[in-house]
This record gives C-alpha cells, sequence and structure tokens, in this order.
C-alpha cells in the first residue's frame, strides 16, 4: 500500500513507452491571493517516498502562488498507457545543496537563461532578453555559472494520490491513497469511476 512505490513503477512505465515524449511532465495547479487557481506543465525531476521535486523561479507566478499558499495539486496524463495519477499536497523549497547539485547538470543555456529571464515579468522586447543573456555569457565566460539565489526547487509531500485506469464503458479503476500528514500511513480506498 505505497503509492509513491506504486507510482515510481508506472513513472519507469511511461518512461520506456516511445510514444509519451515526455513521461515527466505534469500540471502543476497553484491558487493566486485572488482564490483564482492556475496550471501550468512542469518537469518532475525526483520522485521518491518524501515526494516530488521540480525547479523554477522563485519569481515566477507559480514560484510566488506557492510560497504564499503551499497546497499544491500535480497531474500526470499517460494517455498510451491510459492512466493518471493525481497528487495533491504541500510543497516547500528544497536544500539550497540539492538546489546546487541539480542546477550544476542542467545545460549551460538554461543555467544562463535562469538568469537571464525575469519569468512571469512583463517584457517589452525579446531583444531585451537576449541582450541580457548575451551579457551573462560574456559574465560567465569560460567559469561555471552559480545558481541564482531566486531559483530552486519544491519538494511537493503528498497527503493524497489517486490513480486512475481506464476501463472499458467508462468503468474506469480508481484507488485513492490518503494519509493525514507526511510521516503518517496511507490508506486506501477504490472510488466510483
Amino acid at each position: 500500500m505505497d503509492p509513491m512505490a506504486k507510482f515510481a513503477e508506472l513513472l519507469e512505465q511511461a518512461r520506456k513507452t516511445k510514444a509519451i515524449a515526455e513521461p515527466t511532465g505534469m500540471t502543476l495547479s497553484t491558487v493566486g491571493a485572488d482564490g483564482r487557481p492556475s496550471a501550468r506543465i512542469v518537469l518532475v525531476k525526483d520522485a521518491d517516498a518524501a515526494g516530488l521535486v521540480f525547479y523554477t523561479n522563485f519569481t515566477s507566478r507559480k514560484g510566488r502562488e506557492i510560497l504564499a499558499r503551499p497546497e499544491v495539486a500535480l497531474l500526470f496524463w499517460w494517455h498510451p498507457l491510459e492512466v493518471q495519477v493525481r497528487f495533491e499536497g504541500r510543497a516547500a523549497k528544497v536544500t539550497a545543496p540539492e538546489a546546487d547539485a541539480y542546477f550544476a547538470t542542467r545545460p549551460r543555456i538554461s543555467q544562463l537563461g535562469a538568469w537571464a529571464s525575469h519569468q512571469s515579468q512583463p517584457l517589452a522586447a525579446r531583444e531585451d532578453l537576449l541582450q541580457r543573456y548575451a551579457a551573462l555569457e560574456k559574465q560567465y565566460a569560460g567559469q561555471p555559472v552559480p545558481r541564482p539565489p531566486h531559483w530552486g526547487g519544491f519538494r511537493v509531500a503528498p497527503l493524497s494520490v489517486e490513480f486512475w485506469k481506464n476501463g472499458d464503458g467508462r468503468l474506469h479503476h480508481r484507488e485513492l491513497y490518503t494519509r493525514p500528514a507526511p510521516s503518517a500511513p496511507w490508506t486506501m480506498t477504490l472510488l466510483n469511476p
């Protein structure tokens, strides 16, 4: 009854399925200060018993919304497998050493882009972004690019995980795992489709 182990098996199956272009792509839903939900696709970079990790600019819309209201929802949809997995939980920043280690593995263009982009802020002209990028290329020529202080990861510790498997005649199979706290044991309930 470990939904994270079950998820790991499905993620591995999705990775091996050539028809799935980006198996780590998940929809991240947040809620703004005005109570309006917002959703976008992000990539899961780590998934284990502690939760699911993704990285972003903390000053972006999603970053600001998570820092203000850390309750989020995540959704994986793997059409060729006819499976979706839903997570609901609380996001918290990963440690600086974790963020540094992941940042160091990113392509240099992405590292420089993390500095150049004022993510989610208005951009007068694309040329402004390209000029900032070019200046950073010169600034860090021949040396490692450090992780920006405004960039890092969030780990979502799930309190609920739902597995949905397509069924004939819309008789889908649904399993809902819940727990009251990240350290508590899971309870599984079957749901009607």
